[in-house]
């Protein structure tokens, strides 16, 4: 039809070609591990010679860039599509974000350790790719905040109490339940530090 913008048919298939590409790269991570991620087996998945895979990232660390990006889209995502069921009380409400975390992390380690553990050397994340990391956290604080936890000694105190469980979890009983089975206690631990004693009504 007359005035429609007429389509960019070149950039949506390299848009289709990067995401084919960073999709395998999560294949070949989840199978073989982060570290293992190598320009010629992510080549070899998507049916492309390794110098082709060049005029879409110029390095590993390129591709590890566009992963850390996806994986944090993929949380804010994730956690967004779960907030209708945000308890309406404090301290539950609490333990609902801790649980959205945990079990978006265990269930895929090697995305946990792009994310979070820095076990690439050399790595470090563009500031487009960062942005999405930042959207969630500035998202979480603000949810801390409604509770009444503002103080950013207590925001930090939370993130490393829940991501001090996932590592263990992951360490020690994958696939297991024995650190997510505490977490709530974890969780309600934090809220008796922070003066939230009651599972009464948000402030």
């Amino acid at each position: 039809m007359l005035g429609e913008p007429r389509r960019d048919r070149i950039a949506e298939r390299r848009a289709a070609t990067r995401r084919e590409i960073i999709d395998a790269a999560w294949q070949i991570a989840r199978d073989k591990g982060l570290a293992q991620v190598t320009l010629r087996d992510v080549a070899d998945a998507v049916g492309m010679r390794p110098p082709s895979l060049y005029t879409h990232f110029a390095s590993k660390n390129a591709i590890y860039d566009a992963m850390f990006g996806d994986a944090w889209t993929q949380y804010r995502e994730h956690s967004a599509a779960l907030l209708a069921g945000e308890p309406d009380t404090s301290r539950a409400a609490m333990r609902f974000y801790a649980r959205v975390f945990f079990d978006f992390a265990v269930a895929f380690p090697a995305r946990h350790q792009l994310m979070n553990l820095r076990t690439i050397p050399g790595f470090t994340p563009s500031d487009e790719a960062y942005a999405p990391s930042v959207a969630v956290m500035r998202d979480f604080v603000a949810r801390m905040a409604r509770h009444g936890v503002r103080a950013q000694d207590d925001i930090d105190l939370f993130v490393a109490l829940v991501s001090g469980m996932v590592d263990a979890q992951i360490a020690n009983d994958p696939g297991g339940t024995r650190w997510s089975g505490l977490l709530d206690r974890a969780v309600n631990m934090f809220a008796d530090d922070v003066g939230i004693t009651s599972e009464g009504s948000r402030p």
